[in-house]
């Protein structure tokens, strides 16, 4: 670890390396990203109907952010842009991906763990993947490569897309985790395969109905996107799901707590299907997504909690996030839509998971270290594309990924100045600056320009208004877009 590097990094931070610090090592980095989870979906942004207590002693003992992104509004391209810090909408392939898709990320390049792996740092990844596995045709049987590990993770154990997609199986390193061979899986999105009945033909089959699409493969009572058949010994339990991804995290921090650390914890919940243990059905005023809202909650306060078991609270930067804006109806009739009763998982923003408006990407952005981050909030416009700089800067590292800002003040409340703009990504591509909002038209809908500080909901379009502001914003974007990634 070159200690030399780290200190001028908090140096150049505005943080300074006391004498007890300097001379222990740099803080240990904890990432957890949620999924699905919206800017009104925790207390401590405002939410009523559900209480997230561990989120909130996150909050009141860091800075909680109020104009941080995911770069894109959607899970694979917004997780691409945290591990490479490069703009997903640069590179084809970087969608939402099928569940067999190959890995998206170039083994050959920097990311976000590499970097830190390069520092001394030891890295896991635990949770969600969507960034695809293998080149090609996967054998699920066999060693599944290149994935987490050949990115720049130690160790990982993760679900390889999503948990509506098959396959439905952990993958520990290369391996499925707990496969019989005498019963190989198979993994189809082209066509039926084996004899496992689907959702589509056998609803009376089904605990969770369905409201569109993710009507093939059955497992556990839920029909998902894509068929599958065999490997019945590894199929998960989706009630069991946070509980098994939690203790791979705190176990990493339990085995790891005698050196530098980065976890990536990328939380199933909120996304679908629903089905959030027996102690948090029923625990909130707002229905099954508040209750998933909870088990996440949860999970947050176990990793809480692991660090100070292993007295590690005051050398561990934290950070909570999610990949991008809420959904509540995303394929299944799990009473979500009927039981908000109030709840706006967006809070005052317009739209959400898919859409290019603020609710898409404006995600909840909590950063927490003990004795190193003076509590508060703050406003400076700041993207989980800069962690890859950030991050790397702080740990001594070469930053990673072309897009990606040194916006490590910000991130440990040391200065309000965040990102000068920023590109947000969803069926069309939008410019942040400062106080503006310019969402580029298209075949479907005009160009669009909001001024944020007088209309946060975004209700009141000024393209026709404010023409040269709407061409100056517009040759920006341009000459972003046209800008060339190594």
């Amino acid at each position: 670890m070159n200690r030399r590097h780290f200190n001028a990094a908090l140096l150049g931070a505005g943080l300074h390396a006391t004498r007890g610090f300097g001379a222990a090592r740099p803080p240990n980095i904890v990432l957890i990203m949620a999924d699905d989870a919206g800017y009104g979906d925790l207390s401590c942004y405002g939410a009523t109907r559900v209480a997230t207590p561990n989120l909130d002693r996150m909050a009141a003992q860091g800075v909680r952010f109020t104009d941080a992104h995911s770069s894109a509004a959607t899970c694979t391209p917004s997780r691409y842009s945290l591990m490479t810090g490069e703009y997903a909408w640069r590179r084809k392939g970087t969608n939402i991906l099928p569940g067999d898709a190959s890995l998206i990320v170039n083994p050959d390049r920097p990311t976000l763990p590499s970097a830190l792996k390069s520092a001394g740092y030891r890295t896991a990844c635990v949770g969600k993947w969507h960034l695809g596995l293998g080149k090609g045709d996967v054998d699920w049987n066999g060693d599944i490569r290149p994935g987490p590990i050949e990115t720049g993770f130690d160790y990982s154990f993760i679900i390889p897309a999503t948990g509506d997609r098959v396959p439905c199986v952990y993958v520990e390193d290369h391996r499925v985790v707990g496969l019989n061979p005498k019963d190989p899986l198979a993994v189809s999105y082209a066509r039926p395969i084996g004899g496992e009945p689907t959702g589509k033909d056998h609803p009376e089959y089904l605990k969770m109905p369905l409201s569109h699409g993710h009507d093939q493969t059955i497992v556990n009572g839920i029909s998902r996107i894509g068929y599958m058949t065999g490997g019945r010994s590894a199929w998960w339990v989706d009630e069991d799901m946070a509980g098994v991804l939690t203790r791979r995290a705190t176990d990493f921090i339990d085995k790891n707590a005698a050196a530098p650390f980065f976890l990536y914890f990328a939380t199933h919940d909120i996304h679908v299907p629903r089905v959030p243990r027996a102690e948090f059905r029923g625990s909130t005023q707002c229905g099954v997504r508040c209750d998933a809202i909870r088990e996440l909650d949860w999970s947050v306060g176990q990793v809480l909690t692991a660090l100070q078991r292993n007295r590690l609270d005051e050398n561990t930067l934290v950070i909570f996030t999610s990949d991008n804006g809420p959904v509540v109806d995303d394929g299944y009739a799990d009473g979500s839509v009927e039981q908000l009763n109030g709840h706006t998982p967006a809070g005052k923003l317009r739209g959400g998971k898919y859409e290019i408006y603020e609710g898409g990407t404006r995600e909840p952005f909590i950063t927490r270290w003990p004795g190193r981050i003076k509590p508060g909030t703050s406003d400076a416009l700041v993207c989980q594309i800069d962690l890859a700089a950030s991050l790397a800067a702080l740990a001594g590292a070469k930053p990673a990924g072309p897009d990606s800002e040194n916006v490590l003040a910000a991130l440990l409340g040391q200065s309000k100045q965040g990102r000068e703009q920023l590109v947000e990504q969803a069926n069309r591509l939008a410019l942040r600056q400062g106080r503006w909002k310019y969402i580029e038209g298209n075949e479907r809908a005009g160009a669009e320009l909001y001024d944020l500080a007088q209309d946060l909901p975004e209700t009141r379009n000024l393209a026709a208004a404010q023409p040269e502001r709407v061409r100056e914003m517009s040759r920006r974007l341009s000459e972003i877009r046209e800008r060339r990634a190594p």
